[in-house]
């Protein structure tokens, strides 16, 4: 098996898959990480994209649109519970200041210690403005869409 060095020095196996990161999560990282996911896949349009990247779930259109970090997966920056991060989070109308700010100038983020902590209703909002911020992306600074 192949194995990571993450920025502390901590050696985790590479994760490949979907499979191998639910076998290495904690039960409450599995279950928030799994609840997120769904939300996700279910609000993105077909042309988005999921891969495994960072050891973590990645969900890409054009450009990145969110992640999800639990924290048992070093480097991620969060010491308890899942990060669900908006790749572009500085450029999201997020007008009932759901998510955190950080010190990172464009991820913004949210932190759940539960699953009960989840707002579908909120993370669909987002979800749905990040797209449209990545459609945006898109385009050439003409205004027409990439071949």
């Amino acid at each position: 098996m192949e194995w990571v060095v993450i920025l502390m020095k901590e050696k985790i196996p590479k994760i490949e898959s979907l499979v191998q990161l639910y076998d290495f999560l904690p039960e409450n990282e599995r279950i928030i990480t799994d609840v997120l996911r769904q939300i996700i896949r279910q609000t993105l349009p077909k042309d988005c994209r999921e891969k495994i990247s960072f050891n973590v779930p990645y969900f890409c259109g054009n450009k990145g649109i969110c992640i999800i970090w639990p924290s048992a997966i070093p480097g991620g920056g969060i010491k308890k519970g899942v990060l669900l991060g908006f790749w572009y989070g500085n450029r999201l109308e997020d007008v009932d200041h759901y998510l955190t700010h950080g010190t990172n100038k464009q991820i913004f983020y949210k932190i759940y210690q539960t699953a009960e902590e989840i707002d579908e209703l909120a993370i669909v909002k987002l979800l749905n403005e990040a797209v449209r911020v990545d459609r945006l992306s898109g385009k050439t600074k003409a205004g027409s869409p990439r071949s």
